[in-house]
Parts: structure tokens; sequence; C-alpha cells
């Protein structure tokens, strides 16, 4: 008796651990299905196709931020300069687009860029796009270097880059606002964020192709092993032969092309950058990271909860524009004390693991 019982206790008890670690993938999806039905209860609007799919088409650029921030925060980072980033990158697009547009280069800067890809508009946004995807790229890596090589902690080096881009992107627009001039330009670039395929919007199509990027290269690649692993443990990993240094320093690269690649998506949106484009969008990122089942402290990555985590952040701003629960006002600090709560229900859970 006593030998069958002790045998029953380790399948029970990975039976326990099963369910827990099932609930956390679960979990966002079950939110999200919830905050569904708080929104057709509270408003007949919530339903209608035209605004699910406005929800999910302005979620398209902190989802992609995101699956970035997915990369860093599984393998134990932290990036809070995500929003300066943005503006910055945003703002650097526009100007030398608008360089590029001009009847004679301003300097040998333009004139280059000019001679590489022309001067019609397809080729000025070819130039806009390549830029932004290098600018983003150095970004995170400005981030990933030096939190790696000057073995300083990522909340102090991102916090300081979110200074320095941010002052960036005030300096260059002189405190102003940096508008796209070119009316044909406009319209060039305008069914990034206007235009549909097959009835479907493309930002969409864009944060679902990248999530489903992200996920392979997360779940199915060394690469992601060594992820998920450096957030585990890193002395772990480096005994197992993980490249610390090479691995962490690429997943903010990675935060920083999903950074541009968001931008490129919103910037045909409004045509401008301000130095208050992106602002907050830290917080929402790494919410959305949280809410889909990320652990803050690292060695777990869940790309596809994410994604989820971005849309209920969308959900509850929209339900709270449709309905008169609480004042749009407060969405920001609604967004705050959703990460909160979500930090409780993530402790909780691996308490009783």
């Amino acid at each position: 008796m006593t030998e069958r019982g002790a045998e029953a206790v380790p399948p029970m008890k990975s039976l326990r651990r099963w369910l827990h670690a099932d609930l956390r993938v679960v979990a966002p999806f079950v939110a999200l299905g919830a905050l569904v039905l708080l929104g057709a209860l509270v408003s007949d609007r919530f339903l209608t196709v035209d605004n699910l799919v406005n929800v999910a088409t302005r979620s398209a650029f902190i989802a992609i931020i995101a699956v970035g921030a997915t990369f860093v925060i599984a393998g134990g980072g932290l990036d809070l300069s995500v929003g300066s980033m943005a503006a910055l990158i945003a703002g650097v697009m526009i100007f030398v687009m608008n360089g590029l547009g001009a009847p004679a280069p301003a300097n040998a800067f333009f004139a280059t860029l000019s001679t590489l890809f022309g001067s019609s508009p397809m080729g000025i946004l070819a130039a806009g796009i390549l830029l932004a995807l290098l600018l983003g790229a150095l970004c995170g890596l400005a981030n990933g270097v030096v939190t790696t090589f000057g073995r300083i902690e990522p909340f102090i080096v991102t916090l300081g880059t979110m200074g320095i881009y941010r002052g960036l992107i005030i300096w260059l627009a002189a405190g102003g606002t940096i508008t796209m001039r070119s009316v044909e330009l406009r319209e060039l670039y305008r069914p990034v964020y206007f235009g549909s395929i097959a009835g479907v919007p493309v930002p969409i199509l864009i944060f679902l192709a990248i999530a489903a990027a992200g996920a392979l290269l997360l779940y199915r690649t060394p690469f992601g092993r060594h992820v998920v692993a450096l957030g585990s443990s890193e002395d772990v990993a480096r005994y197992s032969g993980v490249p610390i240094a090479r691995v962490r320093v690429l997943t903010y690269v990675i935060q920083g092309v999903c950074v541009a690649l968001a931008i490129l998506v919103y910037v045909p949106r409004l045509g401008s950058a301000t130095p208050t484009t992106g602002l907050l969008w830290e917080l929402q990122a790494i919410t959305a990271v949280v809410i889909g089942g990320t652990m803050l402290k690292g060695g777990t990555g869940r790309v596809w909860g994410t994604i989820a985590g971005a849309v209920i952040l969308e959900l509850v701003a929209n339900i709270m524009v449709l309905s008169d629960l609480v004042s749009e006002y407060l969405v920001g600090a609604v967004q705050g004390a959703i990460i909160i709560v979500a930090m409780l229900v993530q402790r909780g859970l691996h308490r009783r693991q």
C-alpha cells in the first residue's frame, strides 16, 4: 500500500504542474474572451465588424513592439526606451524623406542617398524604410552593448537612452512637429496603414506575420532556446555553452527592429512625428508581454500571449470610450493597474506550482 501510494505522488504532482503551466498559457485568451463579452454587454456598438477591426488595427503598433519586448524580457532584460526610440525613428525617417524630396540636396548626405535611391517617390520611400530599420537596429544595438559589456542594469541603461532618444527628437523637431511634405509620397505610403488585402487591414496582416516570425524564432531555433536559458539562469546558460553576450545583445537588436517595423506602420497614419510620439508605449508593451504570460524576471516567452495582451489593452481602451463605466481619460491609469494585477496573478501561480 505504501509503495503504491508513493508511486502515485509523482504523476499527481506532474499533473498539478501541467495544469498550472497550462493555465498561464490560456489565461490571456480567457481574459480576451471575457473582455469581448463585457464589451458586448456595455455597448451594442462593440461587436460591430468596423469596431472590432478598428481595435485590432490600432493594437498593431504595440503588438509589434511587444513581440520584440518578449525576447528582451524572456532573456532577463528590460527596455524602457522603446517609446522614445519610436519617436526618434519616426522623426528621422520623415526628416530624411523630406530632404530627399527637396528640389536640391541640402548636403552631401542627401546627395548620396539621392544617388543611391533616386528622386522618385518610390525611391524616397525605400530610402526612408531602410533608414528606419537601420536606425532601429542601431538603437537596439546601443542598448544591448552598453547593458552587456558595461555590466549595467538594463533598467538604468534604457532609462538613460530613453532620455537621449527623446531629447534628440525634440532637438530635431525644434520642439515642434516634423510632417511629410510631399502629398504624392503620402498617397503612395497611405495603404500601409489604411489599405487592406482580401478585406483584412494591412496592419493586422503585418503584426500577425511578425508574431509568426517571432514565435518561430523563439520556439523553433537554437537562438530561442538560448534566450530562454539566459533568462532562466545566466550562470547555468554560461556553463551550458550559451554565448551570453551575443544572445543578450541580439535580443535588444530584435527589439529595435520591431520598434522600427511598428513605426513603418505608424507613420502613414498621421504622416508626422512630434516629441510626444510613442509616449508611454514602453508601459503598454511591457504590460502586453506580462499579460501574455511571459515572466518579468525572464525564463519564459509567449509570443502569441503577447499579441493577446496587446489586443486586450486596446479592447480596454475601446470599452472605456464606448461606455460610461470609467472616464476615457483614465486609460493610462487602468493600464498601469492591469500590469500590477497581472504581476500579482503571475506570482500567485508561480507560488502554487
